[in-house]
């Protein structure tokens, strides 16, 4: 071929030899000669889209190789060098996705040949070879109507979007003229009836206005173009109209010859011309000269009214607008309502740019598919087309199929090769998740995933993980200590867990639930931190347990102890608060937060408005009252028998079992001095949990309703709110 040196054609005849003696060029999948086709490809890419040297070698050299992955491919590189070989690499890459005929219709898809092309000059191969075939389809025994489909579908837009207006128009013509043969004839007949008069019209439209034109000094030329056969069919269908009834079937284009300074003047000069010849409609006219359009277009578009007051369309164009518009090289991917994609149209827009400053075919050396890598597109089991941005991994992947496939996620298999669930995804990769039911999501899953999807997930199937480990870990706890018959409490569990180094109890829990802390060893040190809690651990601690143990049914009245208390108080100069419903005098409220009872250890605090506050010396907001308002709390104790009533609320967790809740509300309602106010229980994934709302006399009978309802059957935890 004479746009190859000799040195080239050589090589790419050996390398043609040696595929054939190998068995490796075989006929495509329509049973067509795969080099008789390479060689149509060239001639339209060399001809109609000016390529050279490096996408020739790569079309012919194409059915020489099964795959990308060939094993020879790294002799091209060597034989031809880079460009060849990365022109290569892609254009087999785009063979291979026509395994998965079914999704080349996908919105998708589309971006998915971006992403894969290394060489923007790989877009135009396809698009060359989409023509090439369509204008040899009639060479088939039989047509097929799912390949001519795809390629109106799918390489029409994208030869449109890089400006290939001549070659889009062809492939929408052949696809019309064998998808819809009956309506391509109709209207290429009424095209080829009505040519004679059409021709006569357009003759008596421009002779007056070449005579001005030329009478001014303008160097021009003027072309008639006739609508293709596929925009008049869609026009036809879209106004629901015959083919008479569609009156723009062409349009006169007048191109200046003008200096680059000179443009807009002549242009305008010649748009004023042709308005004092012809009446325009104002409502039809486009400036796209003064302000080009953002994809680099620049025309004036005015209709006119002609002779037999028929409407036509003139455009005002200079010689190298022209050449820019015709030629593809200004991409103008949105005109005629074609709509952007994000990244793909940015980055066809930069190509436009360039194309627009540079002469030289070489300069597609410098375009990669790196400036729009922001997403990969990958293939499931059963070759639907997925998007993902980049950097997703497999385990993305898995979180998309299902939360379940998700979770149990261990892996996958990425083109047939067993992978880890952090490898990151390629477009065109071919994914199949492994899972296993033993796997569980751990917290630096969170690491790995970058779509919010599977970050959120991830997070709720940690939270249930803790719930559970909460609840198993406390059972077992409680299990071991009862065995040793210890009490299990709040503050000693608390100072255990602070001792052990845990800021938070659902670390301690999870610690607990998986091993990583030996329950041996943390049994061994809650009973020392509850024993130091209870004063066993100091000396003469046996003593004094005997003096608690003979003191245990010592009586001391009431107002003994509340006037012991006072005199204690005032001696040291504090103040005292001696709570008692039947008290007078002092304005006092329970504070909401942490609803006070009777036996509570409490304090008072001085509002502004609302007199005393009661709060227990537990209260969520205890240490910051005291840290900011120490002035203003008071010393407080109980006073009276305990008989009022107390609205308090306990919060319940525990395995879903049958009954629960009647058995919950029978250890309630058979209590003396206690009423069930309310009961809201919720269940999920065999557990349940929920709050009960009771009346109560004061902290020694609710410690005992406690103590019982940790004994229903399937109830874990049964805390105070």
């Amino acid at each position: 071929m004479n746009y190859l040196s000799d040195d080239d054609s050589r090589l790419v005849s050996q390398y043609i030899y040696k595929a054939e003696e190998a068995g490796k060029i075989q006929p495509d999948f329509l049973g067509r000669n795969p080099m008789e086709s390479s060689v149509r490809v060239c001639d339209i890419a060399v001809n109609d889209l000016g390529l050279g040297r490096n996408s020739i070698i790569a079309i012919l050299l194409s059915p020489c190789f099964l795959d990308d992955r060939d094993e020879d491919l790294e002799n091209v590189r060597k034989d031809f060098g880079e460009p060849s070989y990365r022109i290569l690499v892609s254009y087999l890459k785009i063979r291979a996705l026509y395994n998965n005929k079914h999704v080349i219709a996908n919105e998708n898809f589309r971006n998915l040949l971006m992403s894969l092309c290394e060489d923007i000059r790989v877009i135009l191969i396809v698009i060359a070879e989409t023509v090439a075939f369509l204008r040899h389809v009639p060479e088939l025994e039989t047509i097929p109507t799912e390949t001519i489909q795809d390629s109106a579908l799918l390489y029409a837009p994208l030869a449109h979007k890089l400006g290939l207006y001549q070659l889009k128009s062809e492939i929408e013509d052949l696809s019309l003229k064998y998808l819809e043969h009956d309506a391509y004839y109709h209207i290429k007949e009424k095209l080829n009836a009505t040519k004679t008069a059409r021709d006569k019209y357009i003759k008596e439209f421009i002779e007056p206005i070449e005579k001005i034109l030329k009478d001014n000094g303008l160097k021009f030329h003027i072309k008639g173009r006739t609508k293709s056969i596929h925009s008049i069919w869609q026009k036809m269908k879209k106004q629901n109209c015959p083919f008479e009834g569609v009156y723009d079937l062409f349009a006169i284009r007048i191109i200046i010859d003008s200096p680059l300074e000179q443009e807009k003047v002549l242009c305008w000069q010649t748009f004023a011309l042709i308005t004092n010849m012809y009446q325009s409609n104002p409502k039809r006219m486009r400036d796209w000269l003064s302000v080009p359009k953002s994809n680099g277009y620049e025309c004036l578009h005015i209709t006119v009214l002609g002779p037999q007051q028929k409407w036509v369309e003139v455009q005002i164009r200079t010689e190298r607008m022209d050449e820019i518009a015709e030629k593809g090289l200004a991409a103008h991917w949105r005109y005629k309502g074609i709509k952007g994609e994000g990244g793909m149209d940015s980055w066809l827009n930069q190509i436009r740019q360039a194309l627009e400053t540079s002469d030289n075919i070489d300069l597609y050396d410098n375009f990669s598919a790196g400036t729009y890598e922001k997403e990969v597109f990958v293939f499931t089991p059963k070759g639907e087309l997925k998007k993902f941005p980049k950097g997703a991994t497999v385990l993305d992947f898995a979180y998309s199929v299902h939360t379940k496939v998700g979770n149990a996620c261990t892996g996958a298999k990425v083109n047939g090769k067993a992978v880890p669930f952090k490898y990151e995804m390629q477009s065109g990769d071919n994914i199949e998740i492994l899972t296993s039911s033993q796997q569980t999501p751990k917290h630096d899953w969170l690491n790995i995933v970058v779509t919010s999807r599977a970050k959120n997930k991830i997070r709720l199937a940690l939270k249930e993980t803790m719930i559970k480990d909460g609840l198993y870990a406390k059972e077992m706890l409680e299990r071991r200590l009862k065995n040793r018959k210890v009490e299990l409490t709040e503050s000693a569990l608390n100072h255990m867990i602070k001792k052990l180094g845990y800021k938070e109890m659902a670390d301690f829990y999870r610690d607990v639930a998986n091993a990583s802390l030996d329950i041996s060893m943390v049994i061994d040190k809650y009973i020392e931190v509850k024993n130091q809690e209870d004063g066993l651990s100091k000396p003469g601690a046996n003593q004094q347990a005997e003096e608690q143990r003979s003191a245990e049914n010592f009586v001391l009245n009431n107002d003994a102890v509340n006037s012991a208390i006072r005199s204690h108080f005032a001696a040291r100069g504090e103040d005292v608060l001696v709570i008692d419903r039947n008290l007078k005098g002092v304005d006092y409220t329970l504070a909401r937060c942490c609803n006070p009872i009777y036996g509570d250890d409490v304090f008072g605090f001085i509002t502004i408005n609302e007199g005393i506050k009661i709060h227990r010396e537990d209260c969520p907001n205890a240490k910051d009252m005291r840290a900011r308002y120490g002035y203003r709390i008071v010393k407080a104790v109980w006073s009276g028998k305990g008989t009022a009533q107390y609205d308090i609320t306990l919060r319940i967790v525990g395995h879903d079992d049958i009954g629960i809740v009647s058995n919950i509300s029978n250890v309630i309602s058979k209590e003396e001095h206690i009423l069930m106010r309310s009961i809201n229980i919720n269940s999920h994934d065999g557990l349940f949990s929920g709050q009960i709302t009771i009346s109560v006399e004061g902290q020694q009978r609710l410690n005992a309703l406690m103590k019982k309802l940790q004994g229903v059957k399937g109830v874990k935890q049964v805390v105070r709110l």
